[in-house]
């Protein structure tokens, strides 16, 4: 039966997304926050389970959990889509403005789901590359978007799995650039200096997405969601299944926003370990690139990457090996953990790039 019913084509040849998930004390591999949610507010979320009713629809609007984002963001909550995970915000988008005959632009390396998305949805994929440093080049973004005229435009802030930021200035050279959307994705957005939501106007074709997979501790809830123009809320909205946001994942986002200041205090004591791990790195043997997410990349000097990463598995430490990514040969990328899961992170590193003392000559 198999060899008779065939998917498309393409899908065929695509190789799919995959990350790693191996049994290990130390898990740093998929940026997720190292601290459960807040007692409270699995407190909060126990007793709104008894007040779901269970035998009707969610609500289709998710109105609710809408208005709350807004307010997060000084917005009204016909600028914010709701969406299971930013992924389907990505899918979404690309089922609206992407399909047959049409492009996205993004720049590599970075996110590996902003290729993949598009092409499940039929979209093309015009690739350009980043400055050797890994910055955005605005020569080459020109390049690209007069070759291609993209519908969406995609920037990535901290960029992922650099962890760079862009700046202001060139995330608005892009707009200007651009000829249909800009979409900055931030699903690490919180642990950055800025942040692009800072541009948005109704005028602007530019839309920001967001995530409560890192900084809020949700992410076995697979909530996301996108800030942008109304006119662009609308048109999603019109491709999205419906009900699609079910009533539990409305309560526990909702929720989720009496506990902003909670938030906001993780995320500070994220920063300030991801500071103390990046000077840890500067002291061994690897290339190390300056994060604003809550992960660092680097690059072992002396040996290959591949090696280093199952050394540190071979002592329960999984992170991920980034070498099969666009000019990522060698590289890694460690999430930020507690203090204690960092130290054996570290701990594991040391001795895998510490060449062992040759034994001595005893006469």
């Amino acid at each position: 039966m198999a060899d008779r019913i065939q998917p498309r084509d393409d899908v065929a040849l695509m190789p799919g997304y995959h990350s790693p998930q191996v049994d290990v004390e130390v898990r740093l591999n998929t940026n997720e926050s190292p601290l459960p949610p807040p007692e409270s507010w699995r407190a909060d979320l126990a007793a709104a389970i008894d007040r779901i009713g269970w035998h009707r629809y969610p609500d289709r609007a998710a109105a609710v959990l809408r208005e709350r984002i807004g307010a997060l963001h000084a917005v009204g909550p016909e600028q914010v889509f709701v969406a299971n995970g930013s992924n389907e915000v990505l899918q979404t988008l690309c089922l609206t403005y992407g399909g047959a005959g049409r492009q996205v632009a993004v720049f590599e390396p970075t996110y590996a789901l902003h290729s993949h998305i598009a092409r499940l949805t039929g979209t093309g994929v015009a690739t350009g590359e980043r400055a050797a440093d890994f910055t955005i080049d605005l020569a080459e973004v020109r390049r690209v978007l007069i070759e291609a005229q993209p519908a969406i435009t995609y920037l990535c802030s901290p960029n992922n799995p650099t962890g760079l930021v862009e700046t202001e200035a060139t995330v608005r050279e892009v707009l200007e650039l651009a000829p249909g959307l800009v979409a900055v994705d931030e699903a690490y957005g919180q642990f950055a200096p800025w942040s692009a939501l800072e541009l948005l106007d109704e005028d602007v074709p530019l839309v920001v997405t967001r995530t409560f997979s890192k900084t809020w501790s949700m992410a076995a809830a697979r909530l996301g969601y996108l800030v942008g123009p109304t006119w662009v809320v609308a048109e999603l909205e019109k491709v999205v299944l419906p009900y699609h946001l079910d009533a539990l994942k409305q309560a526990a986002g909702t929720l989720a926003l009496d506990h902003v200041e909670e938030m906001e205090r993780r995320v500070a004591a994220v920063v300030e370990e991801r500071g103390r791990l990046e000077l840890a790195l500067r002291d061994l043997p690897c290339d190390v690139w300056p994060s604003g997410a809550n992960f660092v990349l680097f690059r072992p000097q002396e040996r290959a990457g591949a090696e280093v990463w199952q050394d540190l598995l071979d002592q329960s430490v999984l992170i991920r090996d980034c070498s099969s990514w666009p000019r990522l040969d060698g590289c890694l990328r460690v999430t930020i953990g507690t203090p204690d899961e960092d130290d054996r992170f570290l701990a594991a590193l040391r001795r895998s790039l510490t060449p062992p003392t040759a034994p001595r000559n005893v006469e």
